[in-house]
């Protein structure tokens, strides 16, 4: 799990994502469960060559959820927010 594309799956594009890039500075990817700060922290200055100055994560557990048979179970996943040096920008759209 050492390469940038295993560890950042998806950007998260919400409307409170997309409040926190534009007034915050702060970006919101979805991430590997497994990743730690620092794994985020150089894949995303590998993958967009930016400055990252701080890392926060959120572990989510899957859910249970049941339709026409038996119960079965969401997977868990992890969230990470990404705050960038003052003036950098990322364009995920």
């Amino acid at each position: 799990m050492n390469e940038p594309y295993e560890i950042i799956q998806t950007a998260s594009l919400t409307e409170k994502s997309t409040l926190m890039s534009e007034k915050q500075n702060k970006y919101v990817f979805r991430v590997h469960p497994r990743a730690n700060k620092l794994q985020i922290k150089n894949a995303i200055e590998r993958l967009f060559q930016k400055k990252v100055v701080d890392v926060n994560t959120c572990n989510y557990g899957g859910k249970w959820s049941r339709v026409r048979g038996p119960y079965g179970r969401k997977p868990s996943w992890k969230k990470a927010i990404v705050t960038l040096k003052e003036g950098e920008k990322i364009d995920l759209v």
